[in-house]
Parts: structure tokens; sequence; C-alpha cells
């Protein structure tokens, strides 16, 4: 990577497959790097299951030594049960990162979408059509790992806006 170049690692939480997506931001230009999921056997416990995918995240983060991580926020759905379940993978994704080191930022949904669509109630196609338009001659891996790179496109473009501001206190 050159000077002024950060790379990012977008998560999208799932307890059956966690999305991933890696990005590489200079300036305004975003490059895509790579893409993919972790997965976790049904058949296991969800003890099991979750150190899956401690291990599958960590394995990334170690691959790729991104600098900075976004995960996408977990929506309520209709089952308790399934929304517990899926936290507690948004816990793993949160944790791995952070046990690295990296400062990890958090988005909802519609935010994610609305930073890459335009609009926050895009439908998963409109998202996978602008992240492959975002990021020229990406292939994506799966809808999840195209969820992920959109957090990471959303992170980057509130993280430089932070920067901005953060630099123009500092100058004053």
């Amino acid at each position: 990577m050159g000077a002024g170049t950060f790379r990012l690692v977008g998560l999208d939480p799932g307890l059956r497959h966690t999305g991933w997506g890696i990005i590489d931001v200079s300036g305004n230009r975003l490059s895509h790097v790579a893409n993919g999921a972790v997965h976790s056997d049904s058949d296991l416990s969800l003890a099991e299951r979750l150190v899956q995918l401690h291990d599958g995240l960590t394995a990334v983060i170690e691959r790729w030594q991104p600098d900075e991580a976004a995960v996408e926020e977990v929506f309520v759905n209709k089952n308790p049960a399934s929304t517990l379940k899926l936290g507690m993978a948004r816990g793993v994704a949160l944790l791995v990162p952070a046990r690295a080191g990296l400062p990890v930022a958090e988005y909802p949904t519609n935010l994610v979408k609305k930073s890459v669509v335009g609009a926050g109630h895009a439908d998963k196609n409109q998202v996978q059509i602008m992240v492959g338009m975002l990021l020229p001659g990406v292939e994506m891996k799966s809808a999840d790992a195209a969820d992920a790179l959109a957090v990471a496109i959303c992170h980057a473009h509130h993280a430089a806006t932070r920067r901005v501001v953060t630099l123009q206190r500092s100058v004053t």
C-alpha cells in the first residue's frame, strides 16, 4: 500500500455466514482487495459455531492486515431466538477486530444502503450492482460478501468525513 492509503475490512455478521470485504482507500479512490464469507456448521453447537466464526475472522484479519473495521448493526426480527443468535455472531464480529487492536465502527443497515445506493431501503440486488460500480472488476463471492463490501464502502465515506472534520478542528 502507498502512503496515505489505508485498508478497511467490512463485516456483515450472520451465524451461518459472516461476510467480509477488504478495500483499500486512497483519498476518494476505493480499490477492492478481497472478499468472502466465514461459514459455521449448523450441525455443531452454538458455542462451536461461534468458535468457527472467531477463527475464520481472525484468519481474515491476520492475512489482510486491515487498519480499521466496520460492522453492520443487526436489525431485530420477529423471532427473538434468531435475533439473539445473530447478536452473538455480531459480538464475535466486533470482538475479533477489536482484539487485533483495530478501531471498529458500527453502521445501521439503512445507512449502509443509503451510503452505497442513495436509498436507505434499497434491496440486495441494488446494493450488489452499486458495489460492482464502485469497485470495478470485483467478483463478489456471495451476497454476504457483497454486503460486507458495502459496509466497508460506507465506512470509507464516513471515516473520510470524520478525518476532514478532525483536521479542520486541529488547524483552527
